[in-house]
């Protein structure tokens, strides 16, 4: 269990580690949204903060598949200094089809793949643990997950919808009307194809906007970079961010900012 003095000094996962991500090949784009890795550096443990973005994640780690649930709030794992996690980001409305639950029932949580019950997890685990190195394992990852793709269901194009929305910051109460739904029946997709409702979502997403205005904007000031992200001003920023992450704004911003000047 990780302190709260640790969490204070909690490092964001792209801190602690060499982060790469990538697009997914033609094949794999209607499934996910993004292919990563991370190695994390040698040395004491940091503590490694997993802020939520709204997404599912398929992860090979350990020697074994694991699926990375969405999160509500930050989660610190503990993972080996000097190990690569090798990940594959679902697709808006792609996970519960693929992995045949309801996301809701994977929220805060990290799950042998085994343990959902796909068929072909302990072939593909094996063949991952045959690759001498971590780039040939992520080279191997990238083509189970294009053997599996041929099998898969399109993902559901409402999920697309309310994802987007959410990104975008459009209030979440006129998503019925634009998908020709009840309340009720948003509700059920959104806990379905996400784990948690649109408002969540959408508190998720603005967080993760704001993220992205501090990787690029690590020379404007909180007050602006509140606005931008969508916040109502400052000080619901410093308290939103501090519920999802642990950390305050101004520490993100330092982090994100030494991360774009190592690069």
């Amino acid at each position: 269990m990780v302190s709260k003095r640790r969490k204070d000094r909690a490092l964001l996962a792209a801190r602690a580690g060499r982060y790469l991500e990538y697009a997914p090949p033609p094949t794999l784009r209607r499934h996910f949204n993004r292919l990563w890795s991370n190695t994390l550096f040698d040395g004491p443990p940091p503590a490694v903060a997993i802020v939520p973005d709204g997404y599912c994640d398929l992860l090979w780690m350990d020697d074994r598949l694991v699926v990375a649930g969405p999160d509500r709030t930050a989660t610190f794992p503990v993972i080996r200094p000097g190990s690569t996690v090798i990940g594959a980001r679902f697709a808006p409305g792609a996970a519960a089809s693929w992995l045949k639950t309801p996301l809701s029932a994977l929220v805060g949580l990290s799950v042998p793949l085994a343990d959902i019950g796909r068929k072909d997890t302990s072939d593909f685990e094996a063949r991952l643990r045959d690759c001498p190195d971590p780039a040939a394992a992520a080279s191997m990852f990238g083509r189970l997950l294009e053997e599996a793709a041929r099998n898969e269901e399109e993902p559901a194009r409402d999920a697309a919808v309310i994802f987007a929305a959410a990104d975008s910051g459009s209030p979440a109460t006129g998503l019925p009307d634009r998908l020709g739904i009840s309340e009720r029946q948003l509700r059920r997709r959104c806990h379905h194809h996400f784990g948690y409702g649109a408002k969540t979502l959408e508190r998720i997403r603005r967080f993760q906007r704001f993220l992205d205005l501090c990787r690029r904007a690590d020379t404007l000031p909180l007050a602006r970079i509140a606005l931008e992200a969508g916040f109502a001003d400052q000080a619901h920023m410093t308290r939103e961010v501090g519920e999802l992450s642990t950390l305050t704004p101004a520490i993100i911003l330092d982090q994100l900012g030494m991360l774009e000047d190592s690069g």
